[in-house]
């Protein structure tokens, strides 16, 4: 098992000083790296957790607002059963990310980062009984792959909201497995919209092609282990994948969540999901 440190990614906007300084850090290649362009660079990190932890079945550990108008109990009890953690063995160790289910028999939806390089994969349901897992599908592109849990019936497929109807101070909630923790909830508002994210690719060789997507910015709290999970709305719709934040490193390893997640939005995420 191994512990993953996120590498930093060092900038400036124009004669200002640097945003914040890099410092060495270890890094695998299921790593996720991005800088976020309008103005500022920063180091974006995808939030997989290589340290996964023996966790019990939870009906959910919620850390809501207390001024939200959104009833966060409510929302987590009709999501928490469309939600999985994505448990990951590769060459460099073990990993872990989240998933929202799409069928009842057991498509499943997660990033690609979570799965990339995977050479065995399994996914600890919302009632605790963890299934051996198939990737069926995945686009590097889209930061997007679609998993399948084998033997199972009867799951509660989440439902997918518009997310163009979204606006800056909507109301979201954030449920995963940050840390291993798996069903945890958090809730925050929109912060920005069309946040343009570019994130490296798998690496071929000494090259690797860059992705990029137009995300919803949210400060609901996203840490490593939340990639992969849904973003959901007051109604308890997807609309958005959550899969990087923004982290700050220093020499004592890489920052949580500071307030600054990214999600992919539900609207590209449906019309990929056929292909996938």
């Amino acid at each position: 098992m191994t512990t993953e440190d996120f590498p930093a990614v060092s900038g400036s906007i124009e004669e200002r000083p640097p945003l914040w300084r890099r410092t060495g850090v270890i890094a695998t290649s299921a790593a996720l790296v991005a800088a976020v362009v309008g103005g500022v660079t920063g180091g974006v990190v995808g939030a997989m957790n290589a340290s996964p932890a023996a966790v019990a079945p939870v009906s959910g550990q919620v850390a809501s607002n207390a001024s939200s108008t959104v009833d966060v109990s409510g929302v987590a009890a009709r999501v928490l059963p469309s939600v999985v953690q994505v448990n990951v063995a590769s060459g460099q160790g073990q990993g872990l990310g989240s998933g929202v289910v799409l069928t009842s028999d057991g498509r499943i939806l997660t990033n690609n980062h979570v799965v990339a390089g995977a050479q065995r994969v399994t996914v600890t349901l919302s009632d605790g009984r963890t299934v051996d897992a198939t990737v069926v599908g995945a686009d590097a592109s889209s930061d997007l792959a679609v998993v399948q849990a084998e033997g199972v019936t009867g799951l509660t497929p989440a439902t997918f909201g518009d997310s163009d109807r979204v606006k800056i101070g909507d109301e979201v909630v954030a449920i995963g497995s940050p840390e291993g923790l798996q069903g945890t909830v958090t809730s925050g508002i929109v912060s920005a919209l069309d946040r343009t994210v570019t994130v490296p690719g798998t690496s071929t060789g000494r090259r690797a092609s860059s992705v990029s997507y137009q995300a919803i910015q949210t400060d609901a709290s996203i840490n490593p282990g939340n990639s992969g999970g849904p973003l959901v709305d007051a109604a308890g719709e997807v609309v958005g994948i959550n899969s990087a934040i923004y982290s700050p490193a220093s020499d004592s390893g890489q920052a949580g969540s500071v307030g600054i997640g990214f999600a992919i939005p539900s609207n590209q995420v449906r019309q990929l999901i056929d292909q996938l």
